[in-house]
């Protein structure tokens, strides 16, 4: 199956990228932490990485791919540009109060689990690398990341990122990610993230 090149996401893509990446996401254990019951998980985990997405349009980069048929997305790379200062998302602690609803406290923990651990050296990170379930194993993955790894190379701007699982360190290791110190980073329920940096 052929899929079309990279673009850059449309503002009013938006919705649609943090629909995609909560459906990609949605069986992560991080995400089963956040929201537990199944049948909620999905539109409040599409409303926050919506939420971020939109950040990321205007201070880093939002890149996808099409569907063949034109029907959809089926890929995006979402990623934040820690090289220059930029402000918080707009009303950001009450727009995820508002999402998060009874799920509140296990996004602020997030929040500041990846706060503390969060590299200072300048960087881009990736925030979310998502492929629709259905079109997984294709390379879109490696394809959206090394779109970005080769213009970071050019300028010698490393990347960080938080890999959730073991298989996605392997993925991570072969785009030349190197795991940090400390590695592991727990939610309060004991569910790891993995740092890892690409210089």
């Amino acid at each position: 199956m052929t899929f079309p090149e990279i673009r850059s996401a449309r503002d009013e893509e938006i919705p649609a990228i943090g629909h995609l990446i909560s459906h990609s996401f949605f069986h992560l254990d991080a995400n089963a932490y956040l929201v537990p019951p199944l049948e909620d998980r999905l539109t409040v985990m599409a409303d926050f990485f919506t939420l971020l997405t939109e950040h990321a349009q205007k201070y880093g980069r939002v890149d996808a791919i099409d569907l063949p048929d034109g029907s959809g997305l089926v890929a995006t790379a979402v990623w934040f540009d820690y090289t220059k200062e930029a402000p918080d998302p707009e009303a950001y602690d009450e727009r995820l109060r508002s999402l998060a609803g009874d799920y509140h406290e296990r996004f602020v923990a997030l929040d500041q689990l990846f706060e503390k651990h969060h590299p200072h050296d300048a960087h881009w990170h990736l925030a979310f690398l998502a492929v629709h379930p259905d079109h997984q194993h294709h390379g879109l993955g490696g394809k959206l990341m090394s779109h970005t790894h080769a213009e970071l190379d050019a300028t010698g701007v490393p990347a960080y990122l938080e890999a959730t699982n073991e298989n996605n360190v392997r993925l991570y290791r072969r785009a030349g990610y190197v795991d940090m110190d400390p590695f592991e980073m727990l939610l309060p329920d004991g569910t790891p993230f993995f740092r890892m940096w690409r210089a």
